[in-house]
């Protein structure tokens, strides 16, 4: 059977170019941090630690002057396995297998787009991209629902042996502040997470468009088009040279003196 492949000129389409577009960005994406955590300790008055962690079995940063801290409350990280600081985990470190699939995850996503993009016909194609949109969704909320769960496994599974006795179990947020004992942590999204959600975004477009032939040309004025709709249903003000009620009125009263004074 004969496989129908789309034209170069197919790609022009942003149902058809977006997904390629995202399946470069998530593989990209691998290359930097997913999760950036900062660290302000009284032990370290004059820096502040920072920890990056990837979306594979790597931890980069001030990883040891971090784990000296975290030592003293009994959290410890989970062995990186394949990457350095490759290490001895404590007997308290939580296991997190899974860690060693997440690039699995995003070149899976990746491929798939790519393949959705090259349906052989429109059908096809919209059906790919419903499934390609709500699958990527699904994965990545997996995703983060695990990172937080173990977060929290980590921040609950203390050594009771800890030099700092009394601390409460506590939960690492992905995103935001949080205090323990002397130590404040602000954990932020790293760039890899933000080139993921950008082509989690572009799908979402391609997704939006799968039953209109729009190319990349034509964007610019598709959005021109949907702010200035948008701004006319938030201001309650049309747009395209619509007059006011009260002028066009006074215009018509104007025209009869007019024709009296010819």
């Amino acid at each position: 059977m004969n496989y129908d492949w789309p034209g170069i000129d197919s790609f022009r389409e942003l149902r058809r170019g977006l997904p390629v577009v995202a399946a470069v960005l998530f593989v990209v994406a691998l290359a930097f941090p997913m999760w950036r955590i900062s660290v302000d300790a009284v032990q370290y008055p004059t820096t502040t630690l920072h920890l990056k962690l990837y979306a594979y079995p790597r931890i980069a940063g001030d990883y040891a002057e971090m784990a000296n801290l975290n030592k003293y409350i009994g959290f410890y990280y989970p062995d990186p396995v394949y990457w350095q600081p490759n290490y001895e985990p404590h007997p308290y470190a939580v296991d997190v297998p899974e860690w060693s699939f997440g690039p699995l995850a995003f070149v899976g996503v990746g491929l798939l787009s790519v393949f959705v993009a090259l349906a052989p016909t429109t059908e096809k194609l919209k059906r790919g991209l419903t499934a390609q949109f709500v699958g990527t969704v699904v994965v990545f909320t997996v995703m983060l629902a695990d990172i937080q769960y173990r977060l929290y496994q980590a921040g609950h599974h203390l050594d009771p042996n800890a030099p700092v006795m009394g601390v409460s179990g506590f939960t690492p947020p992905l995103w935001g502040r949080y205090e323990v004992a002397n130590i404040t942590s602000h954990s932020r999204f790293g760039l890899g997470a933000y080139l993921s959600m950008a082509a989690v975004g572009l799908l979402l477009l391609a997704y939006y468009y799968r039953d209109t032939g729009v190319t990349f040309g034509d964007l610019p004025a598709r959005l021109r088009a949907g702010l200035a709709a948008l701004i006319e249903r938030v201001t309650g003000r049309q747009s395209g040279g619509h007059t006011d009620p009260t002028e066009s009125a006074g215009s018509t009263d104007a025209q009869p003196s007019q024709n009296i004074d010819r």
